[in-house]
């Protein structure tokens, strides 16, 4: 975290006012975060490093600013819902943008969690149905000062939010415009503020890395973007890369942080008189490397309670370089506890899912929930067999579409082979007495049914695995998430556990069909 320049100079670049007097310049120092979804353990890293940023420079010497640019939260467990806000206020984020994950929670719930919040949800490109639960907690933009100097603060949700939550109450009474008319609210915002004087303007934007490309060279008057929802790592400042445009010619900073909160980042600025960024440093830091203090450690357990210890970890096979194309033995666990648990024959989980791994050490209960952060509802669905073959197609496309996503199936009950065309090659269900049973991929039966163990984000069309309407073959729905199968299914192994590599999934290469 360096709050100090030698940074990118941007005056011999882009066009600046001519002036006969000396012009003045305003510091800026902007702590930014985004898509953390939930993750609790870097929260707690991520308060500790704020406490830093607040006394690394002398707030008189350089505007100090925290923001956030959505999906703090995650899923719909209310506790570890409340603890994301609550490390918002405690870290003292001014506001942040309304991520997808953010409509996770039904708009009762979301309404309870902010009535204490100290920072502000931001949606210029949403639209709340009066008298909901949410009307009038979503904010378009709004005003920040620090030492005399303005700030204009403007927010927007992703555009594509309906493909990115399941069908429940937020998505139909909360609405977010398509990428055209977002384009037009953000200016309209930015006009708002150059009639009152304000020439310092910031987007939270949900909308991830192309749209925002889009934003800065539509727009006039925005100075920087503090992106997220596609989990770019844009560090430093690069033009073309993240040092960009704008529509009159002057200069736009465009940042992300990752995911997960595995990042954070810091950006300086030098304004000169007129709102023109002239100088500009960017740095992204692994979160990974600060410690966890014990007071928010104690605050977030006075929520959640206690961690239970489940077992030691003997070995673990080494986590992949891209969770959503790749098996993960890691997560062996997770779906054959979400199968033996409900005693079904199969159980998938989509890799998307998967927020972390298991280590060599101690395995407590808020390990599990780290690494399955997502808290929806369990359910038992009657898939046949045509169903289930055409959801995992869905999956192994992430091979050949944009960002990987949205990522492979990890199961229990069935082994499969993908090639790097993102063609399902082969399928075998394997029965609750290990026997293999070839299912043909190119001819599926429609009147062959299993038992299906998955989350009901994935059982209603979310990530477009199964059909978006609510499917007649979900049989009965259950009141908690994988987290708690997990816990109850570890407790019965025997410590210390050895997690071995049962090559449930095989990754081929499509010219030469050796495996990659």
């Amino acid at each position: 975290m360096v709050n100090n320049f030698p940074p990118t100079n941007l005056l011999n670049k882009y066009k600046q006012p001519q002036t006969q007097q000396k012009p003045k310049y305003t510091r800026a120092s902007i702590f930014y975060i985004n898509d953390l979804h939930g993750k609790m353990t870097n929260m707690e890293r991520l308060y500790a490093i704020s406490k830093q940023f607040d006394y690394f420079t002398p707030s008189y010497e350089m505007d100090k600013l925290k923001l956030a640019s959505g999906d703090i939260i995650l899923g719909e467990n209310y506790l570890a819902n409340k603890v994301a806000h609550n490390f918002m206020n405690w870290a003292g984020f001014s506001a942040t943008a309304l991520g997808n994950h953010e409509m996770d929670v039904v708009p009762t719930k979301m309404s309870e969690l902010t009535k204490e919040a100290k920072y502000k949800i931001l949606g210029a490109n949403v639209t709340v149905d009066k008298g909901t639960p949410m009307d009038g907690k979503i904010t378009k933009s709004f005003v920040e000062e620090h030492n005399g100097n303005k700030y204009g603060i403007i927010g927007i949700a992703p555009s594509d939010v309906l493909d990115r939550v399941k069908h429940n109450k937020s998505v139909e009474e909360i609405h977010v415009s398509d990428i055209e008319s977002t384009i037009k609210s953000v200016q309209e915002e930015i006009d708002k503020f150059k009639a009152q004087g304000i020439n310092k303007i910031i987007l939270l934007s949900h909308s991830g890395y192309d749209n925002d490309k889009r934003i800065a060279a539509e727009t006039s008057g925005l100075d920087v973007i503090l992106g997220g929802h596609s989990h770019n790592i844009l560090d430093n400042v690069k033009e073309g890369v993240n040092l960009l445009t704008s529509k009159d010619g002057e200069p736009v900073i465009l940042t992300q942080a990752g995911k997960d909160g595995e990042k954070f980042g810091v950006l300086n600025l030098e304004f000169d008189e007129n709102g023109i960024i002239t100088k500009a440093q960017n740095n992204l830091s692994t979160t990974r490397e600060f410690r966890r203090v014990l007071p928010i450690k104690y605050a977030v357990e006075g929520i959640l309670g206690k961690p239970e210890i489940l077992c030691e970890i003997k070995s673990a096979p080494p986590v992949p370089k891209n969770r959503l194309i790749s098996d993960n033995p890691n997560v062996s666990i997770i779906v054959d506890a979400m199968k033996d648990e409900l005693g079904t024959d199969i159980a998938l989980l989509n890799a998307g899912n998967i927020r972390g791994n298991f280590d060599v050490g101690t395995v407590d209960s808020r390990l599990i929930s780290d690494i399955t952060p997502f808290k929806n509802n369990m359910v038992i669905a009657n898939v046949s067999e045509k169903e289930l073959v055409d959801a995992l197609k869905v999956g192994t496309k992430s091979f050949v579409n944009k960002g990987n996503k949205p990522g492979l199936f990890y199961v229990s009950g069935l082994k499969y082979t993908v090639n790097t065309n993102g063609e399902l090659v082969d399928l075998k269900f394997i029965d609750k007495q290990n026997n293999e049973q070839i299912i043909d991929v190119t001819n599926p039966r429609a009147d062959k049914f299993y038992k299906v163990a998955m989350d009901d984000f994935t059982a209603t069309g979310g990530d477009g695995y199964f059909p978006k309407t609510n499917p007649n073959f979900i049989e009965k729905i259950f009141d908690f998430d994988k987290d708690k199968l997990a816990c109850d299914y570890i407790k019965k192994m025997q410590s210390p556990i050895e997690i071995k590599d049962e090559k449930r999934i095989t990754v081929v290469d499509a010219q030469s069909g050796q495996p990659v």
